[in-house]
């Protein structure tokens, strides 16, 4: 099922520190949610090192890790989200 044009996305990305996977992670995914999501996102980005208690409650198996907590279904994305296309059908997004 496809998300809808306008719903809200509440995004959470785990991350290691500022390793380069990190580092990349974080850019390719603010590159796509402002292309694709633009205004209609809240990403949170959680250090793993500084919140380990966050990671075991979320049961985050692999870094970098993306959860989709909202529109439902929920959704975890793992890598570095340099394949866009992976990232959007994990978010639930149509390409244009």
């Amino acid at each position: 099922m496809e998300q809808e044009q306008g719903e809200y996305f509440i995004l959470r990305l785990f991350i290691a520190g500022s390793s380069p996977v990190s580092v990349r992670a974080i850019k390719n995914l603010r590159e796509i949610c402002e292309e694709f999501l633009k205004d209609r996102y809240e990403l949170e980005i959680i250090d793993a090192h500084q919140q380990p208690l966050l990671v075991r409650d979320e049961n985050v198996t692999a870094i970098p890790m993306l959860l989709k907590k909202q529109p439902e279904p929920c959704r975890r994305i793992i890598g570095d989200f340099s394949d866009r296309e992976k990232v959007l059908r994990g978010l639930g997004i149509r390409m244009k």
